[in-house]
């Protein structure tokens, strides 16, 4: 008798972005509102930027994919060949982290008045992407947590053979 590993649903369902939320807003909410992440946002270049940016991707496909092993990339939906579920969580990650820094007016808080348009966009686009580190960990592990595994071995049949 061989014992098979339960395998994650195939199907990305709405369920698995509201996990992502959740956990992308739990741990993105603290780096929002402190000056130090502004401060060093104002300090660091593009290509620092830049790899932040690579490093939040990474993150999360690793956490997906690479630390899940119950979930395989060949079995997800895809769009453009990108697997849905990891679209999904680079919307949340970036997406709550930008979401909370507007609705708490961050840049105002933390830049000067006298600062150029450029140069706040591309600040806040800095701390976005310090917050996004932390808040893609919180992200995927919510939607690895609470993701239900398939019961029927991923054959679709529902007998669990």
């Amino acid at each position: 008798m061989r014992i098979r590993r339960p395998r994650r649903p195939r199907q990305f369902r709405l369920a698995d972005s509201a996990q992502q939320i959740v956990g992308g807003f739990l741990l993105a909410g603290p780096f929002v509102v402190t000056e130090e992440v502004w401060t060093l946002a104002g300090s660091m270049n593009g290509w620092q930027t830049l790899g932040i940016v690579i490093v939040v991707f990474g993150i999360g496909y690793g956490a997906l994919y690479a630390a899940d092993t119950t979930r395989d990339v060949e079995e997800e939906q895809e769009v453009a060949g990108i697997p849905l579920r990891f679209i999904s969580l680079m919307v949340v990650s970036f997406g709550s982290v930008t979401l909370l820094a507007l609705l708490l007016d961050a840049p105002d808080a933390f830049l000067d008045d006298g600062e150029s348009t450029r140069t706040v966009v591309e600040t806040t686009f800095t701390a976005v992407s310090i917050g996004s580190v932390f808040s893609v960990v919180g992200a995927a592990t919510a939607d690895s947590l609470f993701s239900k595994p398939d019961t029927n071995n991923g054959n679709g049949d529902g007998n669990g053979d």
